[in-house]
């Protein structure tokens, strides 16, 4: 079996050079009865030419997986002019499922992308379910702010949707000043964050969230590469911000390295790690859950909520409660 890379397969992104590199490895199947000569960069979910097997390959990732299923004009709606008048942009990581958490988005925080300095879209995968694909499909005419690449979906595997952002970044909205990677059950104070990236050089080569240091390796976590017990400090996952000029650089490693699953882990941790690229605690990112008055929402970033209807709640805390504080 071998992964071929046609032009066809990356059309949306053939501006961008691609540096996968393909390696060579016996790889067992799960039946434990052949072993099959492929090319690492397999997705976590690609099967084989007979469909006999699932293998679990995770040396690096195939950039022909990750290329945009949807409308490139979408694009240039979210980013024109390749993001040159962009203070911020906004990936909401989602999934086809989730239908009721973007309309909560859109309908609170997400009004900010009516400003002509910000822009939000939702960076999904693909689904095997015929009826999310078409509330998907009638969704992305609607709003016209869906991402969606060609990976398999899956919970378990948020790496994929990060390269996934990364590659759109680079080319469509690299002139971009930040980027902000968010979970779509994660509410964001967007005065707040603006006010932050105020203080903020775009030069500097940081990412900035919750850090998590001397984080021990799980057993569960399968690591075919990685080998030390401890990662490298990381941003925790539902929220992190960076310069868009380190997307690119991200990217390119990131497609070459050894792969982890956790985008956090392994984008803000190990390959950031490796570009010698700074990371940096801010205290205002809450990825927890917490009961928050309509005062102590004013001081934070990002706070995790329960449930759809927590965002309107929080949303009215923060703009429709005239409480002195």
């Amino acid at each position: 079996m071998k992964l071929s890379s046609s032009k066809n397969d990356l059309s949306p992104f053939d501006n961008i050079k691609e540096h996968f590199i393909k390696r060579k490895k016996k790889i067992k199947d799960l039946s434990g009865t052949n072993l099959l000569n492929t090319t690492l960069g397999l997705h976590v979910f690609e099967s084989s030419a007979n469909n006999n097997f699932v293998a679990d390959l995770t040396l690096a990732v195939s950039p022909k997986i990750i290329s945009q299923v949807n409308n490139s004009n979408v694009s240039y709606k979210l980013c024109r002019d390749s993001g040159k008048n962009l203070q911020l942009f906004v990936a909401v990581i989602s999934a086809p499922s989730h239908e009721r958490a973007r309309l909560a988005v859109r309908q609170t925080w997400g009004h900010f992308a009516a400003r002509r300095d910000i822009s939000i879209a939702f960076i999904v995968g693909s689904s095997t379910n015929a009826v999310y694909n078409r509330k998907l499909k009638r969704e992305e005419y609607m709003y016209q702010d869906i991402i969606r690449g060609k990976f398999l979906d899956s919970y378990r595997d948020s790496t994929a949707k990060a390269i996934s952002m990364l590659k759109w970044i680079n080319t469509y909205c690299f002139k971009a000043t930040f980027v902000l990677k968010v979970n779509d059950n994660i509410f964001i104070n967007i005065p707040r964050l603006l006010t932050f990236i105020s203080t903020r050089n775009p030069e500097q080569r940081a990412i900035y969230g919750r850090l998590a240091i001397k984080f021990r390796r799980q057993r569960y976590e399968r690591i075919l590469e990685y080998k030390p017990t401890v990662f490298p400090d990381f941003v925790i996952g539902p929220t992190y911000l960076f310069p868009t000029g380190i997307s690119k650089d991200l990217y390119f490693a990131a497609i070459n390295h050894a792969y982890v699953k956790s985008d956090d882990v392994f984008l803000t941790g190990i390959v950031a790690n490796d570009l010698q690229i700074e990371r940096i605690h801010v205290p205002e990112f809450f990825n927890r859950y917490l009961v928050l008055t309509s005062c102590n929402i004013e001081r934070i970033v990002s706070v995790r909520v329960v449930n759809e209807s927590a965002q309107f709640d929080l949303w009215t805390k923060l703009f429709k409660d005239h409480t002195k504080c």
